[in-house]
């Protein structure tokens, strides 16, 4: 069962909520704007809202300091997607042997929802990256802006004038999907209303966007939950266990099933190396 229960205390909220762990949902690659400031803490950003939020000593308890009921209600639920049950998703998971190791060792995280641009730009930047580089290079965006941008706030930026990113290569495709966006090719709220198959192929209009950064961009940032974005992990993954394919059980959330299996093959690389 998904318990999501709250209330405020000493102008903090308390959230209760047995299927969530920061660490495996803030820092496991899918959103570049969360730091983790103590054993137990993490501080983060989600467009112009900031937040810091612990884990309690009590198990699935957390506290989001300085948050209001009204703030929390109109912002943080729909952001760590407190209204899915991720119980049920993890227990129709688990009946597939290896997703259910997954979600024994990793049930603890959820897809945010975060906002459009930020998810495409952002994994834009992620091409042939690593996470702390990826991060880098958006806390530069983020200070020259004074927060992370829209791509109307971009329009005008050329390769030249991103150089202080230091982004390298990406800095074309950046302003390729800045300029797209803000002539109206492109539409966050059109792409949002396609199939999942539709709205990939709109994205791929964007240089240097190929399946696997339109896929995060759909999963991460429109909540399609059926994208399933397939790195180096998840391609050795799916070899190992999946040659004819993902099981039945994953059907419609192939995302979700992505992000277990994602964390559960890396630990199981790390752990063998």
């Amino acid at each position: 069962m998904n318990i999501t229960d709250f209330f405020v205390q000493n102008d903090d909220l308390i959230l209760r909520q047995s299927d969530l762990d920061l660490d495996q949902t803030l820092d496991c690659g899918q959103a570049f704007r969360w730091v983790r400031v103590s054993e137990d803490s993490y501080h983060g950003f989600f467009l112009g809202h900031e937040l810091t939020i612990s884990e309690e000593p009590e198990e699935g308890v957390f506290r989001l300091h300085g948050v209001s009921e009204e703030e929390f209600r109109g912002i943080w639920y729909d952001y760590f997607d407190l209204g899915t049950d991720y119980g049920e998703l993890k227990e129709r998971l688990s009946e597939d042997k290896t997703l259910s190791e997954a979600v024994r060792a990793f049930g603890g995280t959820r897809i945010l929802r975060q906002d459009p641009w930020e998810t495409i730009s952002s994994f834009i930047i992620s091409q042939n990256n690593n996470i702390p580089r990826i991060k880098l290079i958006i806390s530069r965006l983020c200070e020259h802006y004074g927060g992370y941008p829209s791509y109307e706030a971009m329009r005008g930026e050329t390769v030249e004038s991103l150089g202080y990113l230091r982004s390298g290569f990406r800095a074309k495709y950046i302003v390729d999907a800045v300029s797209r966006f803000n002539t109206g090719e492109l539409s966050c709220g059109a792409i949002g209303e396609l199939s999942t198959s539709d709205a990939r192929a709109e994205l791929m209009k964007i240089k240097g966007v190929g399946p696997k950064v339109a896929d995060c961009a759909l999963l991460f940032g429109f909540h399609k939950l059926d994208a399933f974005p397939v790195d180096v992990w998840v391609k050795r993954v799916m070899a190992e266990y999946y040659p004819k394919g993902l099981p039945a059980c994953t059907k419609g959330i192939e995302g979700v099933a992505q992000q277990y299996l994602f964390q559960y093959i890396r630990a199981i690389g790390k752990t063998s190396e």
